[in-house]
């Protein structure tokens, strides 16, 4: 393996050509006239990223030159169905008995990670937030992303002479979401009072390990 200085240098050099990028204002149209020139004749290009990452109407037109030999995708315009270089084959990565198999370890672990240590990572609705857990008592709390949650959550730590270790607060659109860890125990009337602040969604304890 070895690193090219830049795009350009690794297309020049390319047999194969495989995408593995996001579609984001950056990337849209990556592959297009400027760079099919610059392309040995006879390339091969596999996109199984997304679509709108090559421009159908300069690909055609290096297929019809013979720059580009062959071109398989997962997200076939219908421009290019009738291709006779194209190799469109379903989108289907995600369905394979190796991939569900993946997917259904990775979310029982995420959802152990939540209830046995209060992180979030890849939810839906919340902020991913994870926090190395050192063995202490933590308290979890969700609640809208308004100002002075944070300080009035702290006050009632505060107020209970409870010592905050370590803390880590992570926001995603009008939900926020903390991660506390504190010194010794914490009762569950301290949780209670956390919970009737407004605008506090959920609160929890994790009792030290």
């Amino acid at each position: 393996m070895k690193r090219a200085a830049g795009l350009d240098q690794l297309l020049t050099q390319s047999d194969f050509i495989t995408l593995h990028v996001p579609l984001v204002d950056a990337t849209r149209g990556i592959l297009g006239r400027d760079k099919f020139a610059i392309m040995k004749k006879g390339v091969r290009i596999v996109n199984l990223a997304r679509g709108a990452l090559v421009k159908t109407a300069d690909l055609k037109e290096a297929l019809a030159s013979g720059i580009v030999a062959s071109y398989v995708t997962d997200f076939p315009e219908d421009d290019l169905l009738d291709e006779k270089n194209v190799i469109p084959v379903p989108h289907l990565g995600a369905s394979t008995p190796e991939a569900e198999d993946n997917c259904a370890v990775m979310a029982t672990r995420q959802m152990k990670d939540f209830l046995e240590l209060g992180n979030v990572k890849n939810s839906v609705n919340f902020p991913n937030c994870e926090m190395t857990y050192m063995g202490r008592t933590r308290i979890v709390v969700g609640n809208a992303n308004v100002p002075n949650m944070v300080g009035q959550i702290t006050t009632v730590l505060a107020a209970d002479k409870i010592n905050i270790i370590d803390m880590m607060n992570k926001s995603s659109g009008g939900l926020a979401y903390n991660i506390i860890d504190v010194d010794g125990d914490v009762s569950e009337a301290v949780i209670a009072k956390v919970s009737k602040i407004e605008g506090v969604i959920m609160a929890r304890l994790i009792p030290k390990s």
